[in-house]
């Protein structure tokens, strides 16, 4: 059977949802290649935090009038489509909201990982995490003295599975990022997951990388755990979410504690609420829920496997163009551009600082993140201190590459 090519995103239009691209910067059109660290917000999504506060903006769970009502259906309707999004089967009881992808992972590490796992436990991680999936774990480690194992990085940046059922030996959980925020590498998670499964272990897949760039089913890739943030996929900052199994979330103890997350208190005691309220302390971040599900309606709009089509072209054409017109001047970071690779280019560009390639580049209008991207283990791995790192998002075509690589030229001249 032929398989059926996406029809592609008509960027032209595209653009013009997306206010900010308006903007010009030191007289030139914004070039904007950093949606791994932040990615842009749509008409739609800004309207829909505006008519959220002009007309029913109260506190939700606890007043009875008509806008404290209508403030409540809004936020948990963002719940289901933010869980409907991801394929989570009960999204009403699955999808906590927390402040970002950094906030679920430590939620797991902080509730799950310290009321099951014990001294001596072991944990397997990847050398290519971000810190967000990484520190927690380390500081589990020296609290209650669990044991941090590590699938290392291959010379083409991917994971070495090698010796995937020796690392899983013993293993409680295993902690993942689903697509690497340096290296763009997309490991094979489901193989993982299954792996993992087979050796009595858990998976926490930090998907804050991958969940705004393809379509993602929590029940077919087989994990137990993914956090993501909605400031990656279109949409506020301070906001993210969590999903993870209805079942291992009512084993968890509360993260916070105060309002919200309660059943009962007692002067001596208290009585959780279900999940997933029992971890949502507190007022909740109601304007930027209502946001986070405009920006998967505005996703959805476009099509996921379309958005994945178009970024996978669009690294292709990058990668290629960088060899041809800079060759060995210039070095990409990570596996070559295929189906295990997403749009993120960390570069490394002669002997140029990438903070000094960054400030050339902004002479261009161009916006790319110079530094060790909250990864320095991996940066040990691959030898270098910081890279400049340019990421694709949806509005992204193949000028705003030429004005990147116009760019980096520039560069080459001034510091040659």
């Amino acid at each position: 059977m032929a398989t059926l090519i996406p029809a592609p995103l008509d960027i032209e239009s595209l653009r013009k949802d997306f206010p900010l691209l308006a903007r010009t910067v030191h007289g030139r059109p914004l070039v904007y290649l950093d949606s791994a660290s932040s990615s842009l917000q749509p008409r739609p999504v800004l309207a829909a935090m505006e008519q959220y506060y002009e007309t029913c903006h109260a506190n939700v769970h606890r007043g009875v009038y008509t806008t404290a009502e209508e403030a409540t259906a809004r936020y948990e309707g963002a719940r289901v489509s933010v869980g409907r999004f991801i394929g989570a089967p009960d999204p009403e009881r699955e999808i906590v909201f927390v402040k970002n992808a950094t906030e679920a992972l430590n939620l797991v590490a902080r509730s799950f990982g310290a009321a099951t796992l014990r001294r001596g436990d072991k944990v397997l991680l990847t050398e290519m995490e971000h810190h967000a999936n990484l520190v927690p774990w380390l500081m589990l480690s020296d609290q209650i003295g669990i044991e941090l194992r590590y699938l290392a990085v291959d010379a083409d940046g991917r994971l070495d599975l090698s010796n995937l059922d020796r690392k899983l030996d013993g293993v409680k959980v295993v902690a993942i990022s689903a697509m690497s925020n340096v290296l763009g590498t997309i490991p094979p998670l489901q193989e993982i997951t299954d792996a993992a499964h087979a050796a009595g272990a858990l998976v926490v897949a930090d998907g804050a990388q991958l969940v705004p760039h393809m379509p993602i089913d929590v029940q077919a890739l087989g994990v137990d755990f993914l956090a993501f943030s909605a400031h990656k996929m279109h949409g506020p900052t301070g906001i993210g979410a969590l999903w993870a199994r209805a079942e291992l979330l009512e084993s968890m103890p509360p993260f916070l504690g105060g309002g919200g997350m309660i059943l009962d208190v007692r002067l001596d005691r208290f009585v959780p609420a279900d999940p997933p309220h029992r971890f949502e302390a507190g007022t909740p971040p109601i304007a930027e829920a209502v946001g986070f599900a405009a920006a998967v309606d505005y996703l959805e709009g476009l099509g996921m496997a379309r958005v994945r089509a178009h970024e996978e072209q669009l690294t292709e054409y990058a990668i290629r163009a960088i060899a041809e017109r800079l060759g060995g001047a210039c070095r990409v970071f990570g596996p070559p551009a295929g189906p295990d690779r997403g749009g993120v280019l960390s570069l490394g560009f002669r002997d140029v600082h990438p903070h000094d390639l960054a400030q050339v580049l902004d002479q261009y209008g161009v916006c790319v993140r110079p530094g060790h991207h909250c990864a320095k283990p991996l940066m040990r791995v691959l030898g270098v201190t910081a890279t400049a790192r340019a990421s694709i998002g949806t509005y992204n075509d193949e000028r705003d590459i030429d004005t990147l690589i116009e760019g980096l030229t520039e560069a080459g001249r001034l510091f040659s």
